[in-house]
């Protein structure tokens, strides 16, 4: 791995809220910094309540990450377009991240530790 980005585990318990409701809860996240980017919180998917969360058509190739899948958030009152992703096909350095979930975050998503 660059000495630019690194893998950890996020230490404590983490949730990621969508809404007001509580779209999954985890003491297994993980962490990765990149460069001067804030940290970013990945959570299992298994750890997730994947009914709320419907495949979005938007995929990316990033240089750094890899290629990933968007997810579209269903709350009670609206759809939160692209809210998550995951990588499908990331970097070799960041395989350790196959199947777990990033969140953006908003004034509709967060991520916090508790």
């Amino acid at each position: 791995m660059t000495n630019e980005m690194m893998i950890r585990k996020a230490e404590g318990k983490w949730v990621v809220r969508a809404g007001g409701a509580v779209l999954g809860e985890t003491s297994n996240a993980l962490e990765l910094t990149e460069a001067n980017m804030p940290p970013v919180i990945y959570f299992p998917e298994a750890d997730i309540a994947m009914p709320f969360l419907e495949a979005a058509d938007t995929r990316i190739a990033s240089p750094t990450l890899g290629e990933a899948q968007y997810f579209s958030i269903e709350t009670k009152s609206n759809s939160l377009r692209d809210a998550a992703y995951r990588l499908t096909s990331p970097n070799a350095e960041l395989d350790r991240l196959k199947g777990y979930l990033a969140f953006r975050v908003s004034d509709t998503v967060t991520v916090e530790r508790l």
